[in-house]
């Protein structure tokens, strides 16, 4: 049991609870994750300068292994928070990309708005989703419902239009079961 609710509080999203917020949370973490997964291949194409441009620049150790972890965090990931689908830890480890992104911008930089501003967008997007979750047209809202049908208020499952569609099915196989 505390590993089911455990797994609720992972996916249950945090936001609100109208059809117009929900839709806009939806189209905006599609649209953020298929526009993040090019980076990910960007870093793959050569992975050797991508590692001494940015890597080393900025004195971490490891050079070539960060940028796969970078590289594998953005392809896999960006997906990850397109689909709705474990939103939180996928959204917080493209932050933590976009956090060493912004300060390798400052570090060649300054604090030239021009360079930071596509990886503060970005860190931001994927601060919201990592403290807001999914949002409920996603995987994680409907994995929210299937493993505790208590977890979401009434409203949400309005809105997530569960209610009508599953009580609709169980009235389909009561008759058909009769």
């Amino acid at each position: 049991m505390a590993f089911n609710s455990l797994l609720v509080s992972l996916f249950r999203p945090n936001v609100k609870l109208n059809l117009g917020a929900q839709t806009t949370f939806a189209i905006v973490r599609v649209v953020v994750g298929i526009m993040m997964v090019h980076n990910g291949f960007d870093k793959l194409a050569n992975i050797e300068s991508f590692a001494a441009a940015y890597v080393e620049y900025l004195g971490l150790p490891f050079p070539i292994f960060l940028s796969y972890v970078a590289a594998y965090t953005e392809l896999i990931g960006a997906p990850l928070v397109a689909f709705g689908f474990l939103t939180r830890p996928a959204a917080f480890g493209l932050l933590g990309t976009m956090c060493v992104a912004m300060y390798h911008h400052i570090k060649v930089a300054g604090l030239s708005l021009p360079y930071l501003e596509l990886s503060a967008i970005y860190a931001a997007i994927f601060l919201f989703f990592t403290v807001n979750g999914a949002g409920l047209f996603s995987i994680d809202g409907l994995l929210t419902y299937w493993l505790n049908k208590n977890a979401l208020s009434e409203k949400a499952k309005q809105v997530m239009k569960l209610e009508k569609s599953f009580e609709a099915s169980s009235a389909e196989k009561t008759t058909v079961a009769s």
